[in-house]
């Protein structure tokens, strides 16, 4: 019998009509300064592009957090404690959960919650292979929307959501304590959040993972204008904008741009978008934190470090919040 609970897609869970996504960029390239949003970048190409910059040289982030939870990975199950009900957020390939969930005690389900419904097909195939007894109960969803997670198979001691990488950091403070809060009420009463949080770190080894040799990094961020012209019919002309993330250590963060090269009249539905030469349109932050950054802004979602683990350069960190009640009492 297969541990694998057969998933669909509701209807508020689909990709965006593209009513709604021709709406998304007129607002967006109408605003000023002209924005997208992140979640953009993620079509099949995009997902399949954002696993090549991992593998890139200058990515620190991958192999740091990778390291770190070969290293570590006993240490946060013990943490964790037996029977929990793991839910991660962005799943993707989850190939740093494999080493969490190698170490978990009786874990009671594994819930990966993924947007893009392909990545989420293969990676359950590949975990159903690797832990044939663990119940997986797929969700394919946007992690940022309320979830209904799917009704576990046992009653678990706890509830953990797993958010690795350092996605966190793609939300400005404000959103990022709102995505927070959001995970608090999912974990319950007695549940935690396992976190992957990126440090801050000298300048020019945050910009140069962020502008690889090679220019995956660019290519990714330029697919986002493929993908409006393939599903909204605009007509950008890719070689006529470049890609730009630059660290603001003000605001302790990578900016990413895509900017236009010259005048420019771009079509997006009916209206005609005017770009002026070096304009931007603002796509990504990816905000760096010091330990007492990200504690102060766990706080903020009533919400306490319990543990933290890090590499031994302190370039990366995975952290396990609980409720801040829970250690005041």
């Amino acid at each position: 019998m297969s541990s694998v609970q057969p998933f669909g897609i509701s209807d508020d869970d689909r990709r965006p009509p593209v009513s709604d996504l021709l709406e998304v960029a007129q607002r967006g390239l109408g605003a000023k300064p002209k924005r997208l949003p992140s979640w953009l970048f993620y079509d099949e190409l995009g997902s399949a592009l954002f696993e090549r910059i991992c593998e890139q040289p200058e990515y620190y982030l991958t192999r740091c957090e990778t390291a770190l939870m070969e290293e570590h990975a006993a240490s946060i199950a013990d943490t964790l404690g037996s029977d929990v009900r793991l839910v991660e957020y962005g799943s993707g390939n989850a190939r740093k959960t494999r080493l969490l969930l190698q170490h978990l005690h009786a874990p009671v389900a594994y819930i990966p919650v993924e947007i893009s419904p392909e990545p989420l097909r293969q990676s359950v195939e590949r975990l159903a292979m690797e832990f044939p007894r663990l119940p997986l109960q797929p969700l394919c969803a946007d992690f940022s929307k309320p979830l209904r997670l799917p009704i576990p198979p046992r009653a678990p001691r706890r509830t953990v959501v797993y958010f690795p990488g350092s996605t966190i950091g793609n939300f400005e403070n404000r959103e990022a304590a709102v995505l927070l809060r959001k995970m608090r009420n999912e974990m319950g009463d007695g549940g935690g959040i396992l976190i992957g949080v990126d440090l801050k770190k000298d300048q020019a080894v945050i910009e140069a993972a962020y502008n690889d040799r090679a220019g995956v990094t660019a290519d990714f961020t330029l697919n986002m204008l493929a993908r409006l012209n393939r599903e909204i019919g605009s007509n950008f002309e890719l070689s006529a904008f470049g890609h730009r993330a630059h660290y603001n250590p003000m605001a302790g963060r990578i900016e990413t741009h895509i900017v236009s090269r010259r005048d420019q009249q771009v079509k997006i539905g009916r209206a005609s978008v005017p770009f002026r030469a070096d304009e931007a349109i603002q796509v990504e932050y990816s905000c760096k934190y010091s330990l007492e950054d990200f504690a102060a802004l766990a706080a903020k979602a009533g919400l306490a470090v319990l543990r933290v683990w890090t590499d031994p350069q302190q370039m990366f960190s995975v952290q396990y919040l609980v409720r801040a009640s829970t250690l005041t009492r």
